[in-house]
């Protein structure tokens, strides 16, 4: 008899087969995070942000967030922040070493934002969301920001930059995606550089079925609904090794924090470098 995990993983298949799992997630998590003190909260935020910068309409913190709580929208992007520069810090590479910065799906700024006092003209974002990149150019002049497809390539010269970014990116890529963005990053990077990654790990394996978990802890990736892919409906779950033995090609590892990704629901966190 199929477990209730089981059970609830075939009913999300089957959701996903009629197209409807996207609206489906959208409505169940905005009841299930909905209270009568959002609205004003919300409110209040928005007459007074804290780093005076312009907040995004609800629904494009949604997207980003899983909810249209903007106090969380602003402090896990400021723990993101955070985990990144303390990481890259641990490696002695401070983030304000860096020249030029891509925040790879940066959406409409969740992260992005938290890095606007590093001087002008190095802070860039890009992401496939077109909605969230027209309200990126208008608001965010801390930033340059580009829009890109679902596969690469970036409107970027070859070694553009030094630091690229990339939380919940990966974790919502099939494997081919993940190769081909992986090769596209180590492009757009100087010899050098530096990729921070987040994956979902080994914290997240108890969401696994029983046959999903066998074949992580053998050290094979795990993707379920892969052919809706760069939405969240996807998800990608990542075993240390892979990421290590067969994501990380032409990088050399800095450093790993298992769920070091605070602002990212304690997802693993790597720091990459670019092998010349």
């Amino acid at each position: 008899m199929p477990s209730l995990r089981e059970t609830r993983y075939a009913v999300r298949r089957a959701l996903a087969a009629s197209r409807c799992l996207p609206l489906a997630l959208n409505v169940y998590e905005s009841v299930r995070k909905w209270s009568p003190e959002l609205a004003p909260r919300n409110a209040r935020l928005r007459r007074a942000a804290p780093d005076s910068n312009p907040l995004p309409p609800s629904g494009l913190v949604f997207a980003v967030a899983c909810t249209r709580d903007l106090d969380y929208f602003l402090q896990s992007g400021a723990a993101a922040a955070q985990a990144i520069r303390s990481a890259l810090a641990s490696v002695g590479r401070p983030v304000e070493t860096f020249e030029a910065v891509l925040d790879f799906g940066c959406g409409c700024g969740r992260v992005l934002r938290h890095f606007a006092d590093l001087p002008a003209g190095r802070l860039h974002g890009c992401d496939y969301d077109a909605a969230a990149i027209a309200w990126m150019e208008r608001h965010a002049p801390f930033a340059r920001v580009a829009l890109n497809g679902l596969r690469p390539p970036l409107p970027y010269a070859s070694g553009a930059f030094d630091l690229v970014y990339a939380l919940s990116v990966f974790t919502h890529l099939p494997v081919d995606l993940q190769r081909a963005w992986m090769a596209e990053l180590r492009r757009v990077l100087r010899p050098g550089g530096v990729l921070v990654l987040t994956t979902m790990g080994e914290r997240f394996a108890a969401r696994l079925t029983a046959a999903e978990q066998d074949a992580f802890r053998s050290g094979e990736l795990v993707v379920r609904d892969g052919r809706l892919a760069g939405t969240n409906a996807c998800a990608a779950y990542h075993p240390e090794r892979w990421v290590r033995d067969r994501l990380a090609v032409g990088f050399r590892v800095l450093g790993f924090r298992p769920a070091g990704a605070v602002g990212n629901a304690g997802q693993d966190l790597y720091v990459l470098e670019r092998e010349a």
